[in-house]
């Protein structure tokens, strides 16, 4: 089995992948860190979804788990103490995975078009004034938006900032987007829904926006400022994330334990 360790440099994860390098023997494991079967991540959430766009032209063919040495993540299913019961179970003939959506962002600019994925969220904000769009749901005119920004968020990504936001907490066996405001600006020229829209899996989000701006794209961690956009179109992607799942701990335990009791 091929295996990358992905992990970040924080002293305390570096001597748990010390300890998962030991427990990784040969010749049944094979570490591998262009072409892998398996990516075991060391840290936190962040990890992960750097890891996640780290492989994402190989999502098809690999699958992710996560090992989390502070607090419980929504991605980081295994602690650092339970190293070898997490390596016996990669032993298992028949490897059982889950599958969340992920989002793909389209930027239309000047120079032609651009394509990215998020796991958890992308936003866009303009760089020198208020953020102006018109938001089309498929092909229909919905609303002149005004304000701070927007923030597109997948079922996993709803626990996140969209969340903050007034978002609803999504599972993610629903193949959704949602679209929520960030201090929108409401008058008798510029009125929006004033809520968070879920937008099903068939339908996609198109943001026409003033070319002679310039903009501040997220895509999860990732940042990026670009000039002269004209649109931005948001769907669920094709491409899908997939977690060994031998343990993959329930979606409603992780929010109850997150945000309800420790």
């Amino acid at each position: 089995m091929r295996v990358a360790i992905f992990n970040n440099q924080e002293f305390s994860t570096l001597e748990v992948v010390k300890k998962l390098r030991q427990l990784l023997e040969i010749p049944f494991f094979a570490l591998d860190d262009e072409c892998p079967e398996i990516v075991l991540t060391v840290g936190g959430d962040g990890t992960l979804i750097s890891a996640v766009h780290r492989y994402e032209n190989q999502l098809d063919t690999v699958q992710f788990v996560g090992i989390h040495t502070g607090h419980l993540g929504f991605y980081t299913d295994w602690r650092e103490f339970e190293l070898k019961e997490l390596v016996e179970s990669l032993k298992l003939e028949e490897r059982c995975y889950v599958s969340y959506p992920l989002l793909e962002v389209e930027v239309e600019h000047n120079e032609g078009k651009e394509c990215f994925l998020a796991l958890n969220e992308s936003t866009i904000r303009s760089l020198n004034r208020t953020l102006v769009g018109r938001i089309y749901i498929k092909e229909e005119f919905f609303e002149n938006f005004r304000g701070d920004g927007l923030s597109i968020s997948t079922p996993t990504g709803s626990t996140a900032y969209s969340k903050a936001l007034g978002g609803a907490v999504i599972h993610p066996s629903i193949n959704a987007i949602q679209l929520a405001e960030i201090a929108s600006l409401n008058n008798r020229v510029f009125r929006t829904l004033g809520s968070p829209m879920v937008i099903g899996a068939h339908e996609w989000i198109r943001i026409a926006l003033e070319s002679s701006m310039n903009y501040v794209i997220t895509f999860d961690s990732e940042v990026i400022q670009l000039e002269d956009v004209r649109a931005i179109t948001y769907r669920i992607a094709k491409k899908r994330i997939r977690f060994v799942s031998y343990r993959h701990l329930d979606f409603w335990d992780r929010v109850k334990k997150s945000f309800i009791v420790d």
